[in-house]
């Protein structure tokens, strides 16, 4: 009797076991892996099933931290408390959930943010996650002017990128902190976010302004 052979059919690589991949080499090796060809190869994979998903190590990259983020919303919002709470509230869980999420790659967030200068506001790799983070707090930011947390000003606008800068504070923050469980971390996230929701909320500088308003109607 003739025995027809059979093949087993390879195993595709998915968009996760790139990305894992590539988390692990950077750290074993502290660097991007040298080419997509050898990246591929080694898992066994090409170069044409990582095009599949990604059109360099750049937006791979970029891809993870947007998962980050997106894990920490999707954790937020899916909690049956979390429509309930307030902005301040809200900005918080954000916060400390994102961090969670951080904790299981912080090997790899650290050496990231020790390779870019601090001043650097826009660094490659959070390029996709800028968007969703800005995304995120628009809502804040219209549900805060519906609750009068947010106080409606002529630099509204301007909001969205102070909240970019915090989120950014935050997470270096974290990053150097060699506290106790990042006990100074957690005391940074409170004051910082209490003091910046002090800031775009409804106060002495609101009545300046229109008393000025006033004084120049009446010319």
């Amino acid at each position: 009797m003739e025995q027809t052979a059979t093949k087993k059919r390879k195993k595709s690589v998915n968009k996760t076991d790139f990305k894992k991949a590539f988390i692990e080499e950077v750290l074993t090796k502290g660097q991007n892996p040298a080419s997509v060809f050898a990246f591929s190869k080694d898992l066994k994979s090409t170069e044409a099933e990582f095009y599949q998903h990604f059109n360099s190590f750049r937006s791979l990259e970029r891809s993870i931290w947007s998962d980050w983020l997106k894990e920490t919303t999707d954790t937020i919002e899916g909690d049956a408390a979390y429509a309930e709470y307030t902005v301040r509230e809200k900005l918080l869980a954000f916060y400390f959930t994102w961090l969670e999420v951080l904790k299981n790659n912080r090997s790899f967030v650290l050496k990231r943010f020790e390779e870019i200068p601090k001043h650097e506001v826009n660094p490659y790799f959070l390029e996709q996650l800028k968007s969703g983070f800005a995304e995120y707090i628009k809502g804040l930011i219209i549900e805060g002017k519906d609750t009068s947390e947010i106080a409606e000003r002529p630099f509204t606008n301007q909001y969205e990128k102070g909240f970019w800068i915090h989120f950014l504070f935050i997470t270096r923050f974290w990053a150097n902190d060699d506290s106790a469980d990042y006990e100074r971390t957690d005391a940074a996230i409170e004051k910082s976010v209490n003091l910046g929701l002090d800031l775009v909320a409804k106060g002495p500088l609101d009545s300046m302004i229109d008393f000025a308003k006033f004084m120049f109607q009446q010319r």
